[in-house]
């Protein structure tokens, strides 16, 4: 019972640790870049708006995040918060 509970925490941590919310990935985000491609890249949204033609997706929290603005599926205007 004692190995299970091990495995399972270093689970939990493997996964914490392997986000995509990094510096290093919002880095690579540019201006025109496909919805698809910014999924692939960090990841499904945590939530989007779609507003007068413009798809606005976050992926994170109050903590860290991300956000895309997007027109026509592409990325135009993006920013980020508290990403090491």
């Amino acid at each position: 019972m004692k190995i299970k509970t091990v495995l399972m925490l270093g689970l939990l941590l493997t996964m914490l640790g392997c986000s995509k919310l990094t510096l290093e990935n919002y880095s690579k985000i540019t201006v025109g870049m496909q919805y698809d491609e910014v999924t692939r890249l960090i990841g499904t949204p945590d939530k989007c708006d779609d507003v007068m033609g413009v798809r606005s997706c976050q992926w994170g929290d109050e903590k860290r995040s991300i956000q895309v603005n997007f027109v026509a599926g592409k990325a135009l205007l993006f920013s980020s918060s508290n990403l090491k």
